[in-house]
């Protein structure tokens, strides 16, 4: 066990009100701040952002985003560790 991680879902436990980043099918990024999600990894994130070359497109708001599309989830670059 490492930080407290015994489980995937515990990641995103502990992500939970802070920012992350989104990698989808398509090489689509959003970066936001995680909300919700569920056990197909369907994710509610808020202040999202698509991002292209890493830098913002657009800003989005809120979004739902279909775990089924998700290649990667990560801390936001820049997202200060707890």
């Amino acid at each position: 066990m490492v930080n407290g991680i015994e489980r995937p879902l515990d990641l995103l436990n502990q992500s939970k009100g802070k920012e992350i980043l989104i990698h989808l099918k398509g090489d689509r990024q959003f970066v936001g701040k995680l909300l919700a999600f569920d056990i197909h990894i369907n994710l509610v994130l808020d202040n999202t952002k698509e991002l292209e070359k890493g830098e913002v497109k657009r800003n989005i708001g809120i979004a739902f985003i279909r775990g089924d599309t998700i290649i990667y989830i990560s801390p936001a670059p820049g997202a200060a560790s707890s």
